[in-house]
């Protein structure tokens, strides 16, 4: 959809997620509304500054970056299966969600990337980009139109071809992307059919959505408070746990079994059904984020508005295993991670503005358990957090206040040189490319330190949304004696530089 369609359709409409703040009412006073108006000027004002100030340092900050700028907003971002490796860039799968105002169909979106290799990229070039524009970098391949907005996306690590959609529904929708059809997304089009329909929430379950490491199952939370689980281990060919599966993403035959052609004439609902193979029961509220423990299908754990963290063992029942945190944070808790490189330490962001780190084993059967790391560095509440798939004590965590932190636990305490009150404890890098809540990111697990981040910044720029795939300079994260030697190789080089007249 271009740019002269999105006019003609009409203003983006805003959707009530997360954290977000409610339209004021018609009655309120016209001076209370100039006020409002006015403290939203000035707010745009400073993003305006704070944004004008980043972009000066893309050049010194970034070792590649690609701004992206989208029709409609996107609540979740995912990297796909790679396609190809080059000399200078590779290729690579991005699913993305598209939300519309309703004068066209809400849609998943397959697209191709085209990813720069490290130290590739000549620093002057990458900031000179049109926010505007849409990336060169970033191709459409493939339209499914979905049953309701996309509020989050999962893909299947055995195969990440296949991919779970969570919308307003109490069901969880599974597709095989690469074999379901292209599809234009016009007023009045039908909605593509899953592949398989998972079923056994009670009310809507819109964000709490996660597959499993070691084997295909599919973890979910909602509105019902509980948290299901489903194996679709029967229902996709044997295919999918083999590796090479991924390297043929074009093939265009289903691997999940008894899965008609979605010809788009089908309603959702006549797709085939997945019950829960456990549903589990703790929460107090709304189940908000889940996570699987990355060696084991069986241990998983969740977070919730109930400002609880609690661990769950299948094999233990449909009750709390011994260990949950009953206070994990001071307000509702959105998002949780579990540290694939270590099974102990699990992380949490929550709207009390706050990332925290819970080593299960300091977790007590009564409720108490005290996170062994707090970080308090975003203003504004914290709507997903990530570990890095490169280095274990490294996380990233978004926010409401539009940046995207990179912290290093391992730096806690140990920085060379004091920091001042703007800085906290372990933050190294803070990506401010987004001039609104950035609602979603994604490690790239087959190109190293690549992020790939997507926000909700249609007040601010007056466009659909901005999507951005970044990778920091080398400098930043390598071991600080490594840089110093390879920096001492060009002292020379710049002091004679600076020394000319």
């Amino acid at each position: 959809m271009d740019a002269q369609s999105q006019q003609q359709a009409g203003p983006v409409k805003k959707k009530e997620t997360r954290g977000r703040k409610p339209k004021p009412k018609e009655e309120k006073k016209d001076d209370h509304q100039q006020q409002a108006k006015l403290k939203k000027s000035q707010q745009n004002a400073t993003v305006d500054d704070k944004y004008t100030q980043w972009k000066s340092l893309v050049p010194i900050l970034y070792d590649w970056l690609a701004n992206h700028n989208l029709v409609w907003p996107s609540l979740s971002c995912r990297w796909g299966p790679q396609l190809e490796q080059a000399t200078y860039k590779n290729r690579q799968r991005l699913y993305l969600s598209e939300q519309t105002d309703g004068s066209v169909p809400n849609t998943l979106v397959i697209a191709n990337c085209e990813i720069v290799k490290p130290r590739v990229a000549a620093a002057e070039h990458i900031s000179q980009f049109n926010e505007e524009a849409r990336s060169p970098f970033v191709k459409k391949y493939k339209t499914i139109i979905h049953p309701g907005e996309v509020n989050r996306i999962r893909e299947l690590p055995q195969n990440t071809k296949i991919v779970a959609t969570h919308t307003d529904s109490p069901d969880v929708l599974i597709w095989d992307v690469e074999a379901q059809p292209n599809r234009h997304a016009v007023l009045g089009a039908t909605t593509s059919r899953p592949d398989l329909i998972l079923t056994g929430h009670q009310d809507n379950a819109e964000y709490a959505l996660a597959m499993c490491p070691t084997e295909p199952y599919v973890l979910s939370g909602g509105k019902d408070k509980t948290v299901v689980l489903w194996s679709i281990q029967d229902h996709i060919a044997a295919s999918t746990t083999d590796p090479a599966a991924n390297k043929s993403p074009g093939s265009g035959a289903s691997i999940i079994k008894n899965s008609r052609s979605g010809d788009g004439n089908d309603k959702a609902t006549d797709g085939p059904t997945v019950a829960p193979r456990g549903i589990y029961y703790g929460h107090e509220d709304t189940v908000e984020d889940v996570a699987f423990c990355p060696s084991s299908s069986q241990e998983f754990c969740s977070v919730g508005d109930d400002s609880c963290l609690i661990l769950w063992d299948a094999r233990v029942g449909s009750s709390p295993a011994v260990k949950q945190v009953e206070k994990a944070h001071d307000a509702d808790v959105h998002c949780v991670d579990w540290n694939p490189h270590n099974d102990n330490l699990i992380l949490t962001g929550s709207a009390d503005n706050s990332v925290r780190v819970f080593d299960r084993r300091n977790l007590t059967s009564d409720g108490v358990g005290e996170p062994i790391f707090k970080f308090e560095g975003h203003t504004a509440a914290v709507l997903c957090v990530q570990w890095c798939p490169d280095k274990s004590s490294v996380f990233g965590s978004s926010a409401e206040d539009g940046l995207l932190n990179i912290w290093d636990y391992e730096k806690v305490g140990k920085e060379r040189t004091p920091k001042g009150p703007t800085s906290p404890p372990g933050l190294f890098f803070q990506h401010a490319g987004h001039r609104d809540k950035v609602v979603d990111f994604h490690w790239n697990a087959s190109d190293p330190w690549t992020v790939v981040s997507v926000s909700d910044d249609c007040d601010s720029t007056g466009g659909g949304g901005t999507l951005q795939i970044w990778r920091m300079s080398d400098l930043i994260y390598r071991p600080e004696e490594e840089v110093l030697a390879e920096l001492e190789k060009f002292k020379s080089h710049v002091v004679s530089c600076t020394s000319k007249p």
